[in-house]
């Protein structure tokens, strides 16, 4: 069957089961576009490249499926890049499909041409420029299974406009090998007999969680783990949702705003086992003194995360699922002949006093609705089964110690790059998943504005989206990093001049509602969540609320500043 090379993309995206696809569309991509209607895809119109890239991320996150990206050429691109970057921080597999000018004109300094592939070479995990339509369908079957397989990340492939024009056979390759790709999924027997040997020695295990977890469907996994052998879990900001978060051994966040109990917990543990985790300097805070009495036990599918930051002793190189059903099935027969929970009784105990001595705590009453509160009361409306996800400061860590995550893939959230603008977009991606589950993007309101035009995207597509702005007119991290280390100088962080943020959203055909009043808050919040539209909830909170506890920055997570 002879196809043009725009037929070709589009088979080859059917072929890998892909059924929405968000774009933006421009000159180099028309052909990819004259052949869409003609395809069983849903494809989603951003009104951005960054939120077309930012919704494919959330769709991924939310699904665990490969988002997909299509954008022109030139800054059709370049509007990408920030949105690509956030993925390949996170491993959250993206292909991202972005036109070129013809290839006679590549090098020519033709209008919105870009060397995209040099640009994202640092920040994808792999990217190709189609030079030849004969390989145009073997490299999307490359891309995908890239972007998927491993450590997932984001897959760049870059089409000029001549390519989807030429005519050739279509063949779609069954089978995909890439010479010198082999990512170990399964651990070394004799490396899980020294992990078994270490959690039946260890007093004080501690469990350490990240988005491995989440990436590689082992929560049920961990949760066998902890509870058989009572161990206490925490885990990173991407591993939230890994587990319970009503759990009784669930301590809560490691890290700079991580809770005390879990802070003093891996101070004091003498086994750490970090599963899918990277330890990142919000996690350890002053390397040196971080674990100083633990051995580490660290199981990452992608070998270069293991020793970059810390030393450890076991390391591990394969997929988490795999590892913890190796170790399950080493534990099973000693644990009758190990009684864990009262081997771990005097630990556990230890922990969960540290959590009832210091529990995440905030000052209520007072002049203002408090951030922390708007939090807990989505949590109680939402029962806990909200998709949420978050923008990056304050709103982020106020969610991610507030919420309490049961699920996985139920938090959406820039991690490593820490996105302003990532939210809204991505909770975009995870309704057009779920369009029947209640998804709330908890923003700021300097966030917010950063992507704010993917409003008329929810409107087009009508999903009901709720952004729960917590609106303290600042910038508000980077103003309590002013108040606790730049003498109270708010330098350029104070957002008085700001949009009617309800008007805003009746401009675009969305619902807006404002709370000032506590007294007002669950009511108001019920009603814009019962509403079919997608709606701004612009709640005014105290602006000079910090997130506690943290960890001053160079500094011991012991050393935590407390409310």
């Amino acid at each position: 069957m002879e196809l043009t090379g725009a037929q070709i993309l589009l088979e080859c995206l059917k072929k890998e089961g892909v059924d929405v696809v968000f774009g933006f569309p421009g000159g180099a991509v028309l052909d990819i576009y004259h052949e869409l209607p003609n395809f069983p895809f849903k494809h989603v119109l951003a009104r951005h490249e960054q939120g077309a890239i930012h919704a494919a991320d959330g769709y991924a996150r939310a699904t665990g499926d490969v988002g997909v990206c299509l954008v022109t050429s030139g800054p059709g691109a370049t509007n990408t890049v920030t949105g690509i970057a956030t993925a390949y921080m996170d491993s959250i597999p993206v292909v991202i499909l972005t036109g070129q000018v013809p290839t006679a004109l590549i090098g020519n300094d033709a209008f919105q041409e870009v060397d995209i592939v040099g640009i994202t070479r640092p920040c994808t995990k792999h990217n190709y420029l189609v030079k030849d339509i004969n390989n145009l369908a073997y490299t999307i079957r490359q891309a995908f299974y890239l972007a998927r397989s491993g450590r997932p990340g984001p897959v760049l492939v870059d089409l000029p406009k001549d390519i989807m024009q030429q005519i050739t056979e279509f063949k779609w390759p069954e089978d995909v090998s890439l010479r010198s790709y082999n990512p170990n999924l399964n651990p070394h027997y004799g490396q899980i007999k020294k992990v078994s040997k270490l959690i039946r020695k260890a007093e004080r295990p501690l469990i350490y969680a990240g988005g491995g977890v989440i990436s590689s469907g082992a929560q049920e996994d961990l949760i066998w783990l902890a509870k058989n052998l009572d161990i206490p879990v925490t885990a990173t900001l991407m591993g939230l949702g890994g587990f319970p978060g009503d759990d009784p051994l669930w301590l809560g966040m490691l890290g700079m705003h991580g809770t005390y109990a879990a802070n003093m917990a891996v101070n004091t543990a003498d086994l750490v086992l970090a599963i899918g985790a990277r330890f990142d300097d919000r996690v350890t805070g002053k390397v040196s003194e971080f674990a100083p009495n633990a051995t580490f036990v660290h199981v990452d599918v992608d070998p270069t995360s293991i020793q970059k930051n810390v030393h450890v002793h076991v390391p591990i190189v394969a997929d988490c699922k795999s590892f913890l059903m190796a170790l399950r099935e080493s534990l099973e027969p000693v644990i009758g002949a190990t009684d864990f929970e009262v081997a771990h009784a005097g630990w556990v105990k230890q922990v969960q006093d540290w959590s009832t001595a210091h529990p995440l705590h905030y000052n209520k009453g007072g002049e203002y609705i408090k951030p922390q509160h708007v939090v807990e009361k989505i949590y109680e409306i939402s029962k806990g089964e909200a998709i949420i996800a978050t923008e990056v400061g304050q709103n982020q860590m106020w969610a991610a110690q507030f919420y309490k995550f049961k699920k996985p893939k139920s938090f959406l959230s820039s991690g490593g790059l820490g996105t302003m603008g990532y939210g809204f977009p991505a909770a975009i991606g995870a309704q057009i998943a779920y369009p029947d589950r209640l998804v709330v993007n908890i923003a700021g309101d300097g966030s917010i504005q950063m992507n704010i035009q993917e409003m008329m995207t929810a409107v087009a597509n009508n999903l009901p989206v709720k952004i729960v702005i917590l609106n303290n007119r600042y910038l508000g991290m980077v103003r309590q990093w002013q108040e606790l280390f730049y003498d109270r100088n708010y330098s350029e962080t104070c957002m008085d001049a700001q949009p009617d943020f309800v008007k805003l959203a009746e401009a675009y055909g969305a619902a807006g509602f404002r709370i000032t009043e506590e007294k007002d808050l669950e009511s108001t919040l019920k009603e814009a969540f019962a509403t079919p539209k997608p709606a701004i909830i612009d709640v005014i909170v105290d602006p000079e609320e910090n997130v506690y506890p943290m960890v001053p920055a160079g500094c011991s997570l012991t050393e935590m500043l407390l409310v």
